[in-house]
């Protein structure tokens, strides 16, 4: 009977302590905290009802007291949640959520600025792609690493020739960033990054002006968010071909690298052919940039200029050239070598035309530029991709609302209506979800890099806020960096180094080839993709919000790109802005 009474007395301490244990994988909650005057909510994933607690880390007091909410269902998994919310908890402080009897939450905070620190390692992970030049432990760190990639010995392909560059010609084209887990860069997807990056600075230049991530060229004049933006934006200088105004593709390997450090990777490397897509975006930036840099020109002569310059010989350029697609495909059966690495390829080039003259039409004021391609061929409000980038240029409309002339003006009411109505779409019944968060809301949200998909609404949601004023969209965005700090079906925070949960082993060769157990910091993986194209065997689950792994094979729901960094970097920083205005 004794020994019957002492295992029973085990298995009880066991059972509670396993319990106690593991309640911070099924507490989901923003790992790194919230603003004193928003919205408060863990979700709790496990089929648990009663009372919760926030306790004081410090004190050990109990600051509030609530009861969980009735469960709700998932549309997606069909599996229940309860909600705690504990929203009236205001006190700056460290805290953790307890249910009694069960466990505790992570520690979070409670403070302004909560997010000022993330917004900085997100931009800082743009400066640990860069290549061309050593990262020096002064700013990198124990990640500092030795130069790779100077790129100013790059050929020519045989694919790219033209008279006035034959095969084989060797130009020079250095700086610029590593797009994703490989080494190469290509100009359509530092398109919607750099559209991306220098709308965060447009529409809030005060908060980056002061904002310092510890580069180089800190303190030079410029904001920190600018110059690290320059070191891609020389780079997309060297891709136009000076003699016609067309811009190449990419600079590439013909494969892939393996996983070793960027000074190990000597092959070598070459640029494709132009197309439409690439100038398209090209003249975008370029007159974007254009726009922004006469501020600073001082600490950058002339750039401000060429970027002008650039601009509008690449809209001439893709005048002439409109449905110039890039087919890898086709280009492999004609020439070698044979070129494997990512294609970008595109063959709707609308909303590429739609980018390009909405940016020079508001950079130069001439509306021949808006008058030039048809600005609204529908109804729709796609979120932006590498390959749908209309919404940057409705983007840059709505901010110059107050420059607007003759048709874009005319268009303007439109244009709002439609912004703030897909943003009302968005936040339908957002409070009723299972993780009361805007993403989520269909299993169509799960895609190859669908924390872009979050990251992307959370900057609709911040442009609607900005046109009509009303406060609910500004805290439906701050649900979706919820979400990607750990309110989700995963648990996990999917920036790498910032919360509790984080990423640990990305498809990222930097990350995998150096010898730091830790991850380069400030990186957003892409998150739960159903579609498991890389063919990993660790998923958990095919359920599309639970499908992802912290794997370095999963390149489908692990890796790493500069074009899920910038949406990640603005929704941060916007929030950081506008909350603490």
């Amino acid at each position: 009977m004794k020994n019957l009474v002492l295992l029973l007395l085990i298995t009880t301490w066991s059972s509670g302590a396993m319990m106690a244990q593991d309640a911070v994988s099924y507490i989901r909650l923003n790992q790194i905290g919230f603003y004193p005057d928003a919205h408060k909510v863990a979700v709790i994933t496990e089929n648990i009802s009663g009372d919760f607690v926030v306790k004081s880390v410090t004190s050990g007091a109990i600051v509030f007291k609530s009861t969980l909410s009735a469960p709700r269902k998932s549309v997606i998994s069909g599996k229940f949640t309860r909600i705690a919310d504990f929203s009236p908890v205001t006190g700056t402080g460290l805290y953790e959520l307890e249910l009694p009897g069960t466990g505790d939450s992570y520690t979070f905070e409670i403070k302004p600025k909560v997010f000022t620190n993330l917004a900085r390692g997100l931009i800082k992970g743009f400066y640990f792609q860069r290549m061309s030049t050593a990262l020096t432990p002064e700013y990198a760190g124990k990640w500092s690493r030795a130069e790779g990639h100077p790129d100013n010995q790059v050929i020519v392909h045989p694919a790219a020739a033209s008279k006035t560059r034959p095969a084989g010609t060797i130009i020079s084209s250095p700086r610029g960033w590593y797009d994703a887990g490989d080494y190469n860069k290509y100009i359509v997807n530092s398109g919607i990054t750099m559209g991306t990056l220098l709308s965060l600075y447009e529409d809030f230049p005060a908060f980056f002006d002061t904002l310092r991530i510890n580069i180089p060229e800190s303190g030079n004049g410029a904001p920190d968010l600018l110059n690290e933006i320059v070191w891609n934006l020389r780079w997309m200088l060297t891709m136009q071909d000076p003699y016609d105004g067309g811009v190449y593709n990419k600079v590439t390997n013909a494969n892939f690298d393996g996983f070793i450090m960027p000074s190990a990777a000597v092959t070598p490397r070459y640029v494709v052919p132009k197309g439409t897509a690439a100038t398209l975006d090209f003249a975008a930036v370029m007159a974007q940039a254009a726009r922004i840099f006469p501020k600073f020109n001082k600490v950058y002569p002339g750039l401000s200029d060429s970027c002008m310059k650039s601009a509008e010989k690449a809209w001439d350029w893709a005048a002439k050239n409109p449905k110039l697609a890039y087919d890898q495909n086709l280009m492999n059966k004609e020439f070698k070598p044979v070129i494997n690495t990512g294609g970008y390829g595109d063959s709707d080039f609308s909303d590429e035309f739609i980018w390009a003259a909405s940016e020079l039409y508001v950079t130069t004021g001439k509306e021949n530029y808006y008058k030039s391609y048809p600005m609204f061929p529908d109804t729709l409000m796609p979120l932006p991709s590498w390959d749908n980038v209309r919404l940057l240029g409705y983007y840059t409309l709505a901010r110059f609302e107050k420059k607007l002339s003759g048709s874009a003006k005319k268009d303007f009411p439109v244009l709002k209506e439609r912004i703030i109505r897909t943003a009302e779409k968005l936040t339908e019944d957002v409070s009723d979800r299972a993780y009361m968060t805007v993403m989520g809301k269909s299993a169509g949200d799960f895609i190859w890099g669908s924390n872009s998909v979050a990251t992307n609404q959370g900057i609709l949601l911040i442009q609607a806020y900005r046109l009509s004023k009303e406060r609910k969209f500004l805290d439906c965005a701050l649900t979706n960096l919820d979400y990607v700090l750990g309110r989700n079906a995963t648990g996990y925070s999917f920036v790498t180094g910032y919360g509790h949960k984080t990423p640990m082993f990305p498809h990222h060769r930097l990350s995998e080839a150096d010898s730091v157990a830790d991850p380069v910091p400030g990186l957003i993986v892409g998150g739960p993709n159903p579609g498991q194209q890389d063919g990993c065997k660790t998923y958990p689950s095919r359920i599309p919000d639970e499908s992802y792994t912290d794997a370095v094979c999963s390149y489908a729901s692990n890796e790493i790109a500069i074009n899920w960094n910038a949406p990640a970097a603005y929704l941060a920083g916007a929030l950081e802005a506008l909350y603490n205005h």
